[in-house]
């Protein structure tokens, strides 16, 4: 049974249709890269789902339940979290303070200031901290650490409140490739542990093809092809209307072999 299923979404700005009829579901654990040229549609599903936006038509249902509509808030209570493309942390606290505030706002104590913060769940903030290799620097200015580092700091705070469903728009922009590659690689990780649903927007084709499990493909707000890394990478439609003739696959780096315990 899908976690997250979209069906015949639909949105307009004026005489523009930016999504039209747009469908994908998202298993618990999977990893689904929603991939297309500017213009697409792919911001607007995304702001569609995570409740930025409510559609003019379509369903959206996280577990059976709809979410169409619905404020950000609302979605995040049910179990969607989300990252941005641009991190957003505190840069004045430190690592551990960052993530003891998601805790904080997960268990709905953000207000009350006459409680210490900076006690709040501190074991439970270094165990999520450790879980994204940041423990070590726990007690740093979220301002002093590289871009990469501020994001997995971005991830330690949405898994906070253990969200079902984790969106991520472009989550390796600004990121070298080694750093992006690792990002990912630790999402997916963290789907299979958790049974965590992940969609994603990504521009980096050597992370969708390494990490994705499908790819969703949108053009001019319509879904122009969908399936596994593989078949995506070596659909004509896709080649033409994506990236150009040959560019995708040329860009596509075969993910290294799992050792098998």
């Amino acid at each position: 049974m899908s976690l997250l299923q979209v069906s015949g979404l639909a949105k307009s700005f004026g005489g523009v249709r930016a999504v039209d009829g747009v469908g994908f579901a998202v298993a618990p654990g999977e990893l689904l890269a929603l991939i297309g040229p500017n213009g697409a549609g792919k911001s607007t599903t995304f702001n569609l789902v995570g409740g930025q936006l409510a559609p003019d038509a379509g369903s959206i249902l996280l577990d059976g339940q709809s979410i169409a509509g619905l404020p950000p808030r609302a979605i995040w209570r049910r179990g969607v979290g989300r990252t941005f493309q641009i991190a957003e942390t505190f840069a004045s606290l430190s690592v551990l303070q960052n993530v003891q505030m998601a805790l904080l706002s997960a268990d709905r104590r953000v207000f009350r200031f006459w409680r210490p913060a900076h006690l709040h769940r501190v074991e439970d903030a270094l165990a999520l901290l450790e879980r994204v290799g940041m423990r070590a620097q726990s007690g740093r200015p979220c301002s002093e650490l590289a871009y990469g580092d501020v994001k997995r700091v971005e991830l330690a705070m949405a898994l906070a409140h253990a969200p079902r469903l984790l969106l991520m728009d472009e989550p390796t922009a600004g990121m070298a490739p080694a750093e992006r590659l690792a990002l990912m690689a630790l999402t997916r990780e963290l789907a299979q542990e958790r049974r965590m649903g992940v969609l994603f927007t990504e521009h980096s084709m050597d992370v969708v093809f390494q990490h994705a499990d499908r790819v969703t493909v949108l053009v001019r707000g319509r879904v122009l092809a969908e399936g596994p890394p593989t078949a995506i990478q070596g659909d004509a439609r896709v080649q033409a209307a994506y990236l150009g003739s040959g560019s995708l696959r040329a860009r596509h780096q075969p993910a290294p072999a799992e050792a098998t315990p």
